[in-house]
């Protein structure tokens, strides 16, 4: 395998020159995110099976080609779980490739499983063992080794061997289109956009709230998430939960009162913060009560409800057998429970997953058909047929 390094905007434009008329190209990226809230960027693999380079970042002023490639509708673009590289790229560019191939959503299609990761994958469609052992490397320091380049440019590399032998079994399972509207998905900026509004609802704790508290912790919690994209920290780092959670409980009068919350023990909160607090505190008292942020109400499930569930499972794997793939590639019990209390807007409702397993669920619930025991073996029957 050899390797272009790139750290230079001519030798970017260069690269991407050399590329352009590639019809797939296989793109990952490494960064860091442990002490910042946006990814930091280190390092670029693009490889077409053929020409495989990494592109330094950091140097770099002058991405034009590069988004050129990434833009280019000739062109598919094959990550491996491509959710944060796609962020990244959202964010840091104001770009999303398309169009766009995933192979881990496109491996559990072939009955890999619902989520496999690069080196199962790599292992099954190549019988290669992927070397792990620079997987803790710092990729923001410089400069990066041989080995290290040569580790980064290999996830790129093979992926560009697996990913035709991929396309070539889903074309012969009559599957690949059927990722069409996954993938398309994946291209859309809203998709990566954080709405302050309901980030209340990842708060842990907020389930203890309710009312004017959830109207408090929404205010809190829109704040922190500002706060956090403004200065690049985890939000953690901002305002634990907790902290959220118990000044949206008790609704402390005054800025020294929340600096003294046990809960902000281990965290540094300056005077302008807690001023900025109390103003939203504050102001979400105001919120008259239409506008309060209600919780999504889910019944504990009765014997009965648990029961339907069991079948709805049943039917879900004898559909996932049908099809020799995963039953979290259709849906999880989670999710069933979910559709049985009004929630239609999970994947199983939609795209391939509807019209493969979505549709039988949907005349199961209507009534139009019925599980039955044939010679020993659990079938779907049709009413009627």
């Amino acid at each position: 395998m050899d390797i272009v390094y790139i750290d230079t905007n001519e030798a970017l434009a260069l690269s991407c020159d050399t590329i352009r008329m590639s019809k797939t190209i296989c793109i990952d990226t490494e960064f860091h995110r442990e002490t910042t809230y946006y990814a930091e960027l280190a390092l670029i693999q693009i490889s077409d099976g053929e020409y495989t380079c990494c592109i330094d970042p950091l140097p770099i002023t002058d991405f034009t080609p590069f988004l050129a490639l990434l833009t280019n509708p000739n062109i598919t673009k094959v990550l491996h779980a491509c959710g944060q590289d796609l962020e990244i790229f959202n964010h840091q560019f104001n770009t999303l490739p398309s169009p766009v191939f995933d192979t881990q959503i496109a491996a559990g299609l072939l009955g890999y499983g619902d989520q496999i990761g690069y080196a199962a994958l790599i292992h099954k469609e190549l019988n290669i063992d992927i070397d792990k052992s620079q997987s803790r490397t710092d990729w923001l320091k410089r400069p990066l080794n041989k080995d290290q380049i040569r580790y980064a440019a290999s996830d790129v590399y093979y992926l560009a061997k697996a990913y035709p032998k991929m396309v070539d079994q889903l074309k012969s399972l009559n599957r690949l289109e059927w990722l069409q509207g996954d993938f398309s998905e994946l291209c859309m900026p809203a998709k990566y956009k954080v709405d302050t509004n309901n980030i209340w609802k990842k708060v842990k704790g907020n389930q203890k709230l309710h009312g004017l508290q959830l109207a408090t912790l929404q205010a809190l919690a829109a704040w922190r998430e500002e706060m956090a994209q403004q200065r690049n920290r985890p939000r953690r780092r901002i305002i634990p939960d907790d902290a959220l959670v118990d000044i949206a409980r008790l609704k402390p009068d005054s800025a020294e009162k929340i600096k003294k919350l046990r809960t902000l023990n281990k965290t540094r909160l300056s005077s302008e913060d807690a001023d900025q607090i109390l103003q939203r505190l504050n102001n979400s008292l105001r919120i008259s009560k239409e506008h309060w942020p209600k919780q999504v109400k889910r019944h504990k499930l009765n014997m009965r409800e648990e029961a339907l569930v069991d079948a709805l499972m049943a039917l879900l794997r004898l559909k996932a057998h049908e099809h020799r793939i995963t039953p979290l590639n259709l849906a999880s019990r989670k999710a069933l429970e979910s559709l049985l209390q009004g929630n239609t807007d999970i994947p199983l409702m939609q795209g391939w997953r509807y019209t493969h397993a979505g549709q039988v669920i949907e005349q199961f619930l209507d009534g139009k058909s019925f599980l039955q025991l044939v010679s020993g073996e659990l079938q779907l029957q049709v009413e009627g047929k």
